[in-house]
């Protein structure tokens, strides 16, 4: 009889257990049931299940907010199920994290709308504040701060509480002061110390944010914000004025290399060089062809092919200005309308061989690594490729200074400059130094080419773009003066992102020109004018 009652208790264990099996999703735990409201298709459930989600403390709370913005979370209406579909196109179940073959017939990605969208971007905040990864965790509170959700500022104070890294502390002091802005039932203290962290911020987004803040407030947090927005228009207007500098620094650097080449050219030979915009093309196009074979036959030295242009650059488009020189401008010294009509006749020939040979479109030159991307200097934005233009601008004119001051060749150039009869004299070969200097000149052009290639479209006019302002560089700093040329295209450069704020592009242009035609006007030979008997002649 008590082995009938043990059998019987056994088998009432065994039901109760299978029964609990069976009955086990009924019973499932929070974070299952918030998983399965993405299935109900309904915004305001949407809503909930990611406030739950995030809020639970389960691993797979950030991949499946993290496919809700993407698209990428798919829910079956029939069984109530989720799935996640990774990037590499596996696809789990958003509750187990088991894999699953194929997704049912009826799934379908969980729909979200603009409010919808700024809550899920508040949760991969709040999810991402306490990633190991202090740039993860400056992100997340940025993320926090746009958003100001209310619900994130116990996460915020844990946070706070525990972060040691200075970037990070603040961004979360920040966010923290946000959200105690548009906290409701926020203190007039703590809305007054809030405004003033958003003012020590001092970006367009903390202006914004202030904006946003709504009227009903006590009076010292509406007078505190007035104060503090005025505070950062102030900031930002002198923020905008270096930014407007270091534009107008980055587009003079431009012109000094697009017009260094023609300094040196028209200040010894007095040679009005209208094909000088095609050097530059050449240049630019030889980085292509270097670019073309290493993407084909060596992709690993792409970084270094930048590295590799430049001398090739400065010998190809060399040798073609020699060529130039011996075949066409040598019989047309002393003549310079001649000599203007010659080099635009060449200019357009150039132009028509490199579209015979690369086609009339834009050709794609890449950045390497090193010149891609940007840093914030306070609020000033400052992109790679431009400061490495820079510095590469500054490089070459100190190396082409030593050169003429310290090499035989540059001694015989400043001589044919300032007395070209008396260097003949002297025994001088001053058609050698013609040669050699339209070379020079034509060489700097193709350097300028490859750096242009990393700011601009290649293509068969790639040249035209710039000849103009060149002139007016040199024209403007002095004929012939290299320093002339450096303080001129800066000025210029600098001048001309002041102005385009004010009165467009276009004005802005035709407003640089007329301030250069009234300022030769005054002085002919420009700010730096050359020295010799012979100019003073």
């Amino acid at each position: 009889m008590f082995a009938n009652v043990l059998d019987r208790f056994r088998a009432l264990a065994l039901s109760l257990l299978l029964i609990a099996a069976v009955a086990s999703p009924a019973l499932a735990g929070p974070f299952e049931d918030a998983v399965g409201k993405f299935a109900n298709d309904e915004f305001s459930d949407t809503d909930e299940a990611i406030g739950a989600v995030a809020t639970s403390g389960n691993p797979l709370a950030f991949a499946i907010i993290s496919a809700l913005q993407d698209g990428r979370l798919m829910a079956d209406p029939d069984s109530k199920k989720v799935y996640v579909t990774q990037p590499d196109g596996k696809i789990i179940d958003a509750v187990t994290a088991e894999f699953v073959a194929s997704l049912p017939a009826a799934a379908a990605a969980v729909r979200l709308n603009n409010r919808l969208r700024r809550s899920v971007e508040a949760a991969l905040g709040g999810l991402t504040l306490r990633s190991p990864d202090p740039a993860k965790r400056i992100q997340a509170a940025q993320s926090v701060f746009k958003t100001h959700d209310e619900a994130m500022l116990p996460l915020v104070d844990e946070a706070l509480k525990k972060e040691t890294v200075k970037a990070a502390r603040l961004a979360f002091t920040e966010a923290r002061a946000a959200i105690l802005l548009f906290k409701p039932d926020a203190t007039e203290a703590e809305k007054l110390e809030a405004i003033a962290a958003i003012k020590a911020r001092g970006d367009q987004e903390a202006m914004a944010m202030l904006t946003g803040l709504t009227g009903d407030q006590p009076a010292a947090v509406v007078s505190a914000a007035a104060n503090a927005k005025a505070a950062i228009q102030r900031s930002l207007a002198l923020w905008s004025m270096v930014q407007n500098a270091w534009y107008g620094l980055s587009l003079g650097s431009v012109l000094l290399l697009a017009a260094i080449g023609l300094a040196i050219t028209f200040g010894v030979m007095g040679v009005i060089n209208m094909a000088h915009g095609e050097m530059v093309m050449i240049g630019a196009y030889v980085t292509f062809v270097v670019q073309e074979i290493i993407r084909t036959s060596y992709p690993h030295l792409f970084d270094y092919s930048l590295l590799m242009a430049v001398p090739l650059a400065f010998i190809v488009a060399g040798a073609i200005g020699i060529l130039i020189e011996r075949s066409i401008i040598r019989f047309l010294y002393g003549r310079p309308l001649e000599t203007l009509l010659a080099t635009w006749g060449l200019s357009l020939v150039l132009q028509q061989a490199v579209r015979t040979m690369f086609g009339p479109t834009n050709r794609e030159v890449g950045n390497p690594s090193w010149m891609s991307g940007a840093f914030e200097l306070g609020q000033v934005t400052i992109t790679y490729n431009r400061l490495w233009i820079l510095c590469f601008t500054l490089a070459v004119f100190a190396i082409l200074l030593a050169m003429l001051r310290y090499t035989a060749l540059g001694l015989e150039m400043r001589a044919v400059t300032q007395n070209r009869r008396m260097a003949a004299s002297m025994g001088i070969a001053t058609s050698r130094v013609d040669a050699l200097t339209f070379g020079l000149g034509s060489g700097i052009a193709g350097i300028a080419g490859v750096a242009l290639s990393q700011i601009d479209n290649v293509s068969p006019n790639l040249g035209q773009s710039y000849i103009i302002d060149s002139f007016m560089v040199v024209v403007f700093g002095g004929v012939g003066n290299l320093w002339g040329t450096l303080v001129g295209a800066f000025t210029l450069g600098i001048a001309n992102k002041f102005l385009e704020p004010v009165a467009g592009a276009v004005l802005g242009k035709i407003a640089i020109l007329v301030l250069i035609i009234l300022f030769i006007q005054k002085r002919p030979r420009g700010l730096f004018a050359l020295k010799g008997r012979a100019v003073e002649a």
